[in-house]
């Protein structure tokens, strides 16, 4: 395989350290670029040795000059506490951001590819969904700060290969889950795995009803590998996600049985436009990349479960 210059932006954020070392391990270069406001350095400390491993503090909302021959564009927070602390700076790193990467790609002539989310879709009226359904957020929430900061970026990575021949890819990505995951990042299966190994009530928003479909890193990393790979006439959007469905009573209640712990459920408000229903559809990653995720959710949960152990333990 040819060696290459591979830029991640948000490289020691929680996938972007499991893509570095995915990158790292087929032998490519990797500058791992991050301002550290969600990402950890402890998670990229074990590629610190590596010669082709590079690491530069930076903020993507500032232009960055450097040679790179793919870049994969990570960077902007991505769960609501995190996201929501600083929403205009958030709106800011995902548009900002994407016109300066973009920009650079132009500069480089890169591929790059944007790491998009399922929050496009908002509370969706479809389901599954789809690449082709256009969503149904609300602009002036408090999630609008990532949910249209995310479909702007995706407004202009489009712009940019119609108008400026880029070459694009746009990956929609779904709930993923795994080592390497704040503890304090909000979202529900750090939420749920932390109280439970602590012995805390299992906080659950509404009645549990909702619906949400969870990924497992290893195989999400899988699947950037494989659409940046595609050929240039091939742009996405794409989802990448598990399309098995659970509700969050089901896996407040399968974290509860994993840990052995004796935390209780409790029941609270739903948050302001949290989403009923997630489910990817994921039949053009089948078609196209020949990708299906295989950890099945408990296997993954264990892996997680173990991880959150040690860093409770220390």
């Amino acid at each position: 395989m040819e060696t290459k210059t591979i830029l991640v932006t948000g490289g020691s954020g929680f996938l972007g350290s499991h893509l570095c070392e995915r990158l790292l391990d087929r032998g490519h270069e990797v500058l791992c670029v991050d301002n550290f406001f969600t990402g950890n350095k402890s998670n990229i400390y074990h590629l610190h040795a590596n010669p082709r491993f590079e690491i530069l503090r930076h903020d993507i909302t500032f232009p960055l000059y450097v040679e790179a021959d793919e870049i994969f564009n990570l960077a902007c927070p991505a769960s609501p506490i995190h996201y929501q602390f600083d929403p205009v700076q958030t709106t800011k790193t995902s548009v900002h951001g994407a016109i300066n990467m973009l920009g650079l790609a132009k500069r480089v002539k890169a591929k790059i590819l944007q790491a998009s989310t399922s929050e496009v879709y908002g509370d969706p009226k479809i389901h599954p969904q789809t690449e082709g359904y256009w969503g149904n957020v609300n602009p002036i929430g408090p999630r609008a700060c990532y949910d249209e900061g995310k479909r702007c970026a995706e407004t202009l990575f489009f712009d940019y290969n119609r108008q400026h021949k880029l070459r694009i890819k746009v990956a929609r990505i779904f709930n993923t889950y795994g080592p390497r995951m704040a503890m304090n990042d909000g979202r529900v299966v750090s939420n749920f795995i932390v109280q439970a190994l602590r012995g805390e009530d299992i906080t659950v928003y509404g009645k549990g009803e909702q619906t949400r479909s969870f990924c497992y890193v290893d195989d999400l990393v899988e699947g950037l590998l494989r659409l940046m790979d595609t050929p240039d006439d091939f742009t996405g959007p794409m989802n990448l996600g598990n399309p098995g469905e659970f509700t969050i009573l089901e896996l407040a209640e399968t974290i509860i049985r994993l840990t052995d712990t004796k935390s209780r459920i409790v029941f609270k408000p739903l948050p302001v436009n949290d989403p009923m229903q997630r489910q990817p559809d994921i039949s053009r990653a089948k078609e196209s990349i020949d990708w299906t995720p295989t950890v099945p959710l408990e296997e993954g949960l264990k892996s997680t479960i173990s991880y959150f152990q040690k860093l409770l333990e220390k």
